[in-house]
């Protein structure tokens, strides 16, 4: 089991160091990141699992919607070391029931183990799961579709062509979900770029857009991605037709299965 834990907290604080330390000890990898969206967002890889420390500080507010976003879009794990107070101040930003784990200062470094060996063994049922990246431009779009797959799918959302470029530089998935409309880099272009690049040329896409026309379609399947999907589509469908491809290793194009070569 991977244990690594991404800790968030102040270089110059002698109970973060401690933390990092111990929790060291205790075999977890642990990499220390200071309470700042760039330097998180800097990193190259993270671990699912963030481990936050309320050292008293305000809270900043950017930092707290930054994380609140990666709990939606990477299905990370938030925990949250702090003393009461810092809590009930952190809870108005970011709920409670959002939160994989909360430990209360001062800390017991065993139990905290204990706590986070929890949360990873929780993860790993979730790492089982097929890892699906949703490319779209309209964010109510974005967060219906991750409702309909999450309850069987690893679920990542990003709102632009090169959002998703950059996304797939650092991460694996299992399937693309790609509208075609959107601005700057439309999805037939983020397909050709994808296509061009040996490490992604390989990634399963299906189209999943309001786009039904026969010159539209054609300019696409000239690509050949594993589905051309319309989103007038009901959610069951959809599922179904995700649940189709991923279980029956087939491929589909506009409507008709045939074996995958």
């Amino acid at each position: 089991m991977d244990r690594q834990v991404l800790l968030i907290g102040d270089f110059k604080s002698f109970m973060v160091n401690a933390i990092e330390t111990d929790l060291g000890k205790e075999g977890f990898d642990v990499l220390h990141v200071l309470p700042d969206v760039n330097a998180i967002d800097r990193l190259e890889k993270r671990p699912d699992i963030y481990l936050m420390y309320l050292d008293g500080a305000a809270v900043d507010r950017d930092l707290c919607v930054y994380l609140n976003d990666r709990i939606d879009e990477d299905e990370i794990d938030l925990c949250v070391i702090g003393k009461y107070e810092e809590l009930d101040t952190f809870y108005k930003l970011i709920p409670e029931e959002r939160l994989s784990m909360v430990c209360k200062r001062p800390v017991n470094i065993k139990e905290l183990g204990e706590k986070l060996q929890s949360v990873m063994e929780a993860g790993e049922h979730r790492s089982d799961k097929k890892r699906i990246l949703v490319v779209d431009d309209d964010g109510t779009m974005l967060r219906a579709i991750k409702s309909w797959l999450s309850g069987k799918y690893k679920v990542f959302m990003v709102n632009s062509g090169m959002a998703a470029i950059t996304f797939l530089a650092k991460n694996d998935v299992d399937l693309i979900l790609l509208d075609y409309e959107m601005p700057v880099t439309s999805g037939p272009q983020v397909l050709e770029m994808l296509k061009s690049d040996e490490t992604t040329r390989d990634i399963p896409v299906m189209f999943l857009t309001n786009k039904s026309d026969r010159k539209s379609i054609m300019k696409v399947l000239a690509l050949k991605p594993v589905k051309y999907l319309l989103k007038t589509m009901k959610p069951f469908e959809l599922v179904a037709a995700i649940d189709e491809y991923f279980d029956k290793d087939k491929v589909v194009v506009s409507g008709i299965p045939r074996r995958a070569e």
